[in-house]
């Protein structure tokens, strides 16, 4: 018995293309059976595209043409919204349909609803009930989609969930689960785990696709995998690529691709797979960047030119009286080794401009971050007249650092299409560029052991304002994604006055994060989709 595991890069909405996706590589197998993604046909995540009548009825429109072009290949079960034709619950499930001799064979439907993080399943599927089998060959599968298999108690501990899908497949000859599980660095050995753990615990062999590629803010590495039923790792898809992944049931065998799990690899990979994806799916095909000779526009600069190719890079300075020459040869020899091209639009003259404009206003008050703004909205502004005239996206350069306690201006360094390091802390923007520069000189060594600097006055550090960012990054994992408290936080030995200033920080400029463009979640909780915190309040 042999299963093709089809790691497909699917997008959202387009429901023909992703079609065409599954049909390209189904056509060519000599398998038993083929397995897609969870809502394949679809894309994921589709979230209120659902709530679209028309866009449901066009999905089996599709699947039922699909079954037909399929009708001599394998049997392969899709992902797709089923509606609901009960007069009470959610107006749909989360289904997987069996397409076999020409026609929908089969309907097998997800049992748990993820409604945490990024995830708000409830508000669009009713909940399976029972157990989902598929009788094949002889054989009998016990199907789960994505969250199914996520609530063993002998792997959590507490369960989030009061069933176990897993429990009700008791019998199956072999697991299959078909996911859209969105990367973060260190899941997937976490998954890993966890599969090994219930293929042993139930002594059947498990397989596992997953979805691959870039949609909105979530990034899906695919590692499709099989485990026997001793829980030994038998076979595992590539990491960040499509791939076709045939497993060998009844002699649990396969291939496994070499992988490196390191962190700075594993968001290198998430950062470049993401911004491909963003732009090639949203109709751009080249990006623009501001690029400062710091270390965030170095790295952002980096991805883009190993995403989108280096000829579809422009890489534009903009110097102010306040910008060291340093600055610009760090940028122009940056662009030279990642052979992006240059533009330098020096915004001396414009800032005069906005001084004598506004000076009959502001006369008698001093200088402030007021005038440090300014400078900054004329970058954004420069680059959006470039996008617009040209076509290109602007890439923002921001991290997550920053962006937590506000340390960006809004309509400046902000401005653009899409946040490539909005969820990467910069502690781990500097590993990365260092990861990178192992392997090839790429980002100037000055830009690495410079002191960080927007460089808008005379002088000016990170550090002026901000504390050293090994520091910073510890409180802000601590409160961000382990959700401490300040009282946690101190007894863990910061200094109180500290933690207070930087827990208030955060909470004042979530107006600014609701605003910012979208970005590319690589950790366990980011200021996406999963951030739901309100903007005016009080604790």
């Amino acid at each position: 018995m042999r299963a093709a595991l089809l790691q497909i890069n699917t997008t959202v909405g387009d429901i023909e293309g992703n079609a065409s996706l599954i049909r390209e590589a189904v056509e060519s197998l000599d398998v038993d059976l083929a397995v897609t993604p969870e809502m394949s046909l679809i894309g994921y995540p589709p979230r209120d595209l659902l709530l679209i009548p028309g866009f449901v009825k066009k999905a089996w429109d599709v699947l039922r043409r699909l079954a037909l072009d399929l009708k001599d290949s394998p049997p392969v079960l899709v992902g797709i919204p089923e509606p609901n034709r009960a007069e009470t619950g959610r107006p749909l499930f989360n289904s997987a349909a069996l397409l076999a001799d020409g026609s929908v064979n089969q309907i097998f439907r997800k049992t748990l609803l993820p409604t945490y993080d990024v995830f708000d399943e409830d508000r669009y599927f009713e909940p399976a009930s029972g157990p989902q089998i598929l009788n094949l060959n002889g054989r009998s599968f016990g199907i789960t989609i994505c969250e199914d298999i996520w609530n063993d108690s002998d792997v959590f501990g507490r369960k989030r969930y009061h069933r176990d899908p897993l429990e009700s497949l008791r019998g199956a000859g072999c697991f299959i689960n078909m996911s859209a599980s969105p990367f973060t660095a260190g899941k997937h050995l976490r998954r890993e785990m966890m599969l090994s753990s219930i293929a042993r615990k139930y002594e059947v062999p498990l397989i596992y696709v997953n979805q691959v590629g870039g949609n909105d803010d979530l990034v899906f590495d695919g590692r499709s995998c099989a485990f026997s039923p001793s829980g030994e790792l038998i076979a595992r898809a590539a990491a960040f690529e499509e791939d076709i992944l045939i497993v060998d049931i009844d002699s649990c065998s396969g291939s496994v691709s070499g992988d490196d799990f390191s962190p700075e690899s594993e968001i290198w990979r998430a950062l470049v797979l993401g911004t491909r994806d963003y732009v090639r799916k949203c109709g751009f095909r080249s990006a623009v960047i501001g690029l400062s000779g710091g270390i965030d526009s170095s790295l952002t600069a980096a991805i883009a030119a190993e995403a989108l190719g280096p000829e579809n890079v422009t890489g534009v300075l903009m110097p102010s009286p306040y910008t060291s020459s340093t600055s610009i040869d760090d940028a122009l020899e940056l662009a030279r080794n990642l052979c992006i091209k240059t533009i330098t639009i020096p915004i001396d003259e414009i800032m005069m401009a906005f001084e004598r404009t506004l000076e009959p206003v502001f006369r008698g008050t001093k200088r402030d971050v007021t005038e440090e703004n300014i400078q900054a909205r004329i970058r954004g502004n420069l680059l959006m007249a470039l996008s617009n005239k040209f076509g290109h996206i602007v890439l923002s350069t921001g991290n997550k650092s920053e962006l937590a306690v506000g340390y960006c201006t809004i309509y400046g360094d902000m401005s653009g299409g899409f946040a490539v390091l909005s969820d990467v802390p910069k502690t781990m923007v500097y590993r990365i560029a260092r990861w990178i520069n192992a392997r090839r000189a790429v980002i100037p060594q000055r830009v690495l052991e410079k002191a960080p600097s927007a460089e808008l006055r005379p002088g000016q550090k990170d550090q002026d304002t901000l504390p050293p960012y090994d520091i910073l990054d510890e409180i802000l994992h601590r409160h961000i994604e382990q959700r401490q408290s300040e009282e946690e936080i101190v007894s863990a030995g910061f200094d109180p006055e500290l933690v207070r200033y930087v827990l208030r920080m955060i909470k004042t400029a979530e107006f600014k994060r609701k605003q910012a463009p979208p970005g590319i979640k690589v950790t366990d909780r980011a200021f996406g989709s999963g951030w739901r915190m309100p903007i005016a309040y009080r604790i």
